[in-house]
């Protein structure tokens, strides 16, 4: 069974930073497209951050462009989200997904087309 755990968030101050962790265990993480997504209650779930498993590509949203940044530790199946320069407008559930099927070199936007969930975790950014 495929399980995603994520970590790190909180209660921050406008202009602060947080980490995010997701763990993947159950399955073979190296070949995984892993994506971040955000919802506000009451929203849609949106894409914030995908990072292929050929080569590293980086992809965000463009609100998040140059304060977020993903990563990927494969030899301890977990993927971060660094996000710094955070804003109100940042807050909302953060949920790790991880796509089997895309390319190596492959990312999506689209949260059909992610396999596997976290159960997602709370980022709140006070102003």
């Amino acid at each position: 069974q495929v399980q995603l755990m994520e970590s790190g968030g909180g209660l921050v101050q406008a202009g602060g930073s947080l980490t995010l962790s997701c763990e993947v265990s159950g399955r073979t993480f190296g070949d995984l497209t892993m994506g971040w997504f955000r919802q506000v209650h009451g929203k849609e779930r949106l894409f914030v951050a995908a990072i292929t498993w050929g080569g590293g590509g980086r992809y965000y949203l463009d609100p998040v462009k140059g304060r977020f940044t993903i990563s990927r530790d494969n030899s301890k199946n977990t993927v971060y989200l660094q996000m710094n320069h955070l804003n109100p407008d940042d807050t909302a559930v953060y949920y790790c997904a991880a796509d089997s099927k895309s390319g190596r070199y492959y990312y999506s936007q689209f949260d059909g087309d992610y396999d596997y969930w976290g159960q997602g975790t709370q980022v709140t950014v006070s102003s």
